[in-house]
């Protein structure tokens, strides 16, 4: 429950303006539109500046472990060997691995293989080789503030087949980037990744999504990326969120390791492809932050 700020007053995002100055035009259009029974974001997933300023040293952080991983990353060796790396870099920076503890999740990282969407929980017994894929996903935690993204990587010489799942996975992230504006609506960058899925012959998962990001780990709003222009919520400046497609090569269906309860695979034993950005809504278009 927020109070109702006085034109006078100083503006909720910590500028230190007068609200008529700052953010009261803004929240006005906002309420206009909610008064059109549309979705719209609740003021908590608006960043302040400062707040974003934090979340970029968060970004900085994790878009370092990420360059650290691949560089080392190589066939023979174990998934265990990556969550160890991403825990040193991290630390060493001054940060903590989010997923470390996260709703009993045992690890720092995220490494899925092959026909593993998601969720993937390294592993000793888990040796990389040649030919397979496998998403990185790393997220960081620097002063209270979050930041979220993944990387495929492709070890050694893998089937034309794979690279092309890989490839057509990154181009799905960023055709949906180029669809994130400013009062515009999160289907209209959902419906640009799925089509571009679906015009390669791939599936879009439809029960995980994105989500926003920053001052928590999984945040409103969650994101689809099976959703039509036009749906969805309200994309408006300061709203961080994440565009991170998992795209099958096979069918859609997919199903969580009853060993684990983490795990998620594809139904069909086919690979799955997934790229990460962490993206910033601007008064222009939008700022990646972390990739």
């Amino acid at each position: 429950m927020h109070i109702k700020l006085g034109r006078n007053d100083k503006c909720w995002c910590g500028s230190g303006r007068k609200y008529k100055q700052c953010h009261q035009a803004f929240d006005d259009k906002i309420a206009r539109i909610a008064s059109q029974g549309r979705p719209v974001p609740a003021r908590e997933m608006i960043k302040t500046a400062d707040q974003i300023a934090g979340i970029r040293q968060s970004a900085k952080i994790n878009i370092a472990v990420l360059d650290y991983v691949a560089e080392h990353i190589h066939a023979g060796m174990c998934t265990e060997e990556i969550d160890r790396m991403v825990y040193e870099q991290t630390t060493q920076m001054g940060g903590m691995p989010a997923p470390l503890n996260y709703e009993g999740y045992p690890k720092s990282v995220c490494t899925s293989v092959n026909d593993q969407v998601c969720h993937g929980i390294p592993s000793a017994d888990v040796i990389l080789k040649e030919g397979d894929i496998v998403n990185v996903d790393a997220s960081t935690i620097l002063n209270g503030y979050f930041s979220d993204s993944s990387r495929m990587f492709c070890i050694g010489e893998v089937s034309p087949e794979k690279k092309r799942l890989v490839e057509v996975a990154k181009e799905c992230v960023y055709e949906g980037l180029k669809a994130v504006r400013p009062w515009g609506w999160l289907g209209d960058m959902g419906q640009a990744v799925h089509d571009h899925a679906f015009a390669n012959g791939y599936t879009v998962v439809r029960e995980i999504g994105g989500h926003g990001v920053g001052l928590e780990f999984h945040e409103d709003p969650w994101v689809s990326y099976n959703s039509k222009r036009g749906e969805e919520m309200l994309m408006v400046p300061g709203m961080i969120f994440t565009i991170e497609p998992m795209v099958n090569m096979g069918r859609v269906e997919i199903y969580v390791d009853e060993a684990n309860d983490w795990t998620v695979y594809t139904e069909d034993g086919k690979p799955s492809a997934q790229w990460e950005i962490m993206v910033l809504v601007t008064d222009d278009g939008a700022e990646i932050l972390s990739y």
